[in-house]
């Protein structure tokens, strides 16, 4: 039997920090916001063109949102389709300073193959 070694890393609760994208707040605040969508989309059944009927915006920006193609959505514009589709948005801002942590990596783990 082989052992191999898998070094874990705590993730910091933003993937998107994690994988050094730019704006990660701003990232992972679209992909909530799309995310909702698409659940709200699924609890009511609807498909895109439905949407479309029902909120007035286009079903090929539904079909971007249910593709996680949201690159091209501000965050305005993300509430103001969950408003169209009888969703309220609550906001809550939370501002600190960031703070380092002394090490990403937990124990390794060991694995047989």
């Amino acid at each position: 039997m082989k052992k191999n070694t898998i070094e874990v890393s705590r993730g910091s609760g933003n993937v998107f920090r994690d994988l050094k994208i730019p704006n990660p707040d701003l990232e992972q605040l679209r992909a909530i916001l799309a995310a909702r969508i698409i659940q709200v989309l699924d609890e009511k059944k609807l498909t895109v063109r439905q949407a479309h009927e029902r909120t007035g915006i286009a079903a090929a920006d539904f079909s971007r949102i249910r593709r996680a193609n949201i690159g091209r959505f501000t965050v305005d514009r993300l509430m103001s389709i969950l408003n169209r589709l009888d969703q309220e948005v609550e906001v809550s801002v939370s501002v600190h300073p960031y703070t380092k942590r002394k090490s990403q990596s937990e124990r390794p783990l060991s694995s047989s193959s």
